[in-house]
């Protein structure tokens, strides 16, 4: 049984620590259940949109305060990305789960605005 409570709160911690955004576990919504082609599983919520600028200085700002702390940063650089032709475009490694996902929102964006 999924405990959305819990992943909610996971999810609401894994935004502070890796991009330095702090929301209320509420302000999350569950939009979609994923699985890749190697049988990765994504939970995916949606936050409540924030401008790039802010996400990329929230960002950097923890980036450089782990590495003040001689520590290595979990991310070293961020990607906004528009679409799949986005995901296409991205350097190093992520879950195959991705494209679809971008696909897939990006259809329920288009859907929402007509």
């Amino acid at each position: 049984m999924l405990d959305e409570p819990a992943l909610r709160r996971h999810a609401t911690r894994e935004l502070v620590e890796e991009i330095g955004v702090d929301l209320a576990p509420e302000e999350l919504h569950l939009w979609v259940i994923i699985r890749g082609e190697t049988r990765n599983v994504g939970v995916v919520f949606l936050a409540p949109p924030r401008p790039e600028a802010e996400l990329r200085e929230r960002f950097e700002t923890v980036v450089a305060a782990e590495r003040a702390l001689g520590g290595v940063p979990e991310l070293d650089w961020i990607a906004m990305v528009t679409g799949p032709d986005g995901v296409a475009a991205l350097e190093g490694p992520h879950v195959d789960y991705l494209e679809p996902l971008v696909r897939r929102y990006g259809a329920a964006a288009l859907r929402r605005s007509t």
